[in-house]
């Protein structure tokens, strides 16, 4: 019969504990969650700071559609002022919007590769532990992809040495999703800059959460010296939804010839546009809720540390432990969830085969009692 790998497949991953279901939420905030009319504490979620339990108050109503691509008539005023305030924050010299950050990690390393002569002469070198959309960008592209093993700079430094491409384009995470650790930023600009590299950092779960003011992995670099590209998402600590990219003016322009997500793709939402930037001046200001998210991980972490519970080397809000069994780890999360907990199993293919983990990500909504409860739970979810 036609398809039939379809129900082959979906049988495969049931039997391996790997079948993946969407549960209906009737509501959720950064420290709660409700399914099946169950309220659960709430430690899934990205927005790291609380902010999506906040409405944002504009004085003007905006369109709630852009009605079409940026390159007809769909770029307007509100999206233009969220790309120039982004620029300007950083010191980058233009930027351009997307309505999701997948799109934009994906499309910009195609467009940037499109040309077949010049990808011959071109690599890509990818830390393992990349983003799926990194990885996809990278293996739809004419340029040859290039793996270094996860934060390993000797590693990558023996790829860059032996590679004879003319166009070499590291690209890492400013913060892993499913480990919490972050990349050595200076380690990887003084490589590229050796080996006449440029670097692409992804920073969707650093920006908000990190740096003095939000600007998350990258701001103490910015009197220094930045990315060549840097994406940055605004579907976490920001609460709301997209992602620009930033660069020069010249590689901006490029984008707009040669990126096909971007064309072809109705552009972001002035609504959304004037709310995501709002929000993101509200995080420049918002040190008490950073502060209170950074003593959160604090006591999660010796919490943890005290009850002999093994939590990744992570000093960000996310704190995965790893359990290796696909079977074990869903029954964790379940038992858990009899607890009034909501936390992910992740399991391959997000994660390495053996590296089933519980991913808990702590915000600055969380109180002390939250992570008590949640600690005291774990000890009896994970023997």
């Amino acid at each position: 019969m036609p398809f039939d790998f379809i129900n082959t497949h979906l049988q495969a991953r049931q039997q391996d504990a790997l079948l993946r279901k969407r549960h209906v939420v009737q509501h959720a905030t950064a420290r709660t969650i409700t399914v099946n009319n169950k309220t659960y504490l709430n430690f899934a979620s990205n927005d790291y700071l609380g902010f999506g339990d906040e409405a944002v108050n504009l004085n003007d109503s905006q369109a709630l559609g852009s009605h079409s691509s940026a390159l007809v008539t769909g770029y307007q005023a509100q999206q233009k002022a969220l790309e120039r305030y982004l620029c300007e924050q950083f010191g980058y010299g233009a930027g351009m919007l997307f309505n999701s950050g997948f799109s934009a990690n994906s499309s910009v390393i195609k467009a940037l590769f499109q040309d077949k002569a010049a990808a011959q002469n071109s690599a890509i070198f990818q830390d393992k532990l990349n983003h799926a959309s990194l990885i996809d960008g990278a293996m739809h592209s004419n340029a040859a992809l290039v793996r270094f093993n996860h934060n390993d700079m000797n590693h990558l430094r023996s790829r860059l040495e032996k590679s004879k491409a003319q166009n070499k384009l590291i690209i890492s995470e400013g913060v892993f999703s499913m480990d919490g650790d972050t990349a050595p930023l200076k380690e990887l600009l003084a490589l590229a800059k050796q080996h006449n590299a440029w670097l692409m950092i992804d920073d969707a779960h650093g920006f908000g959460a990190l740096g003095k003011t939000g600007l998350g992995s990258c701001e103490a670099l910015i009197t220094q010296t930045l990315p060549d590209i840097l994406i940055i998402t605004f579907g976490k600590t920001v609460a709301s939804s997209g992602a620009c990219v930033l660069g020069s003016k010249q590689f901006i322009d490029y984008m707009l010839q040669f990126n096909r997500d971007y064309t072809y793709s109705t552009a972001m939402s002035p609504l959304m546009g004037s709310h995501t930037l709002a929000r993101i001046k509200s995080i420049k200001t918002a040190d008490d809720k950073r502060d209170k998210l950074n003593a959160n991980i604090a006591l999660f972490k010796q919490l943890a540390k005290t009850h002999n519970i093994a939590v990744m080397e992570s000093n960000t809000a996310i704190q995965p432990i790893v359990l290796g069994c696909a079977e074990q780890t869903l029954q964790a999360a379940d038992k858990l969830k009899q607890q009034g907990i909501w936390l992910t199993a992740i399991r391959p293919p997000t994660v390495a085969h053996n590296t089933s983990r519980l991913r808990i990500t702590l915000t600055a909504a969380h109180t002390e009692q939250d992570i008590t409860h949640l600690v005291k739970h774990l000890v009896g979810a994970i023997a």
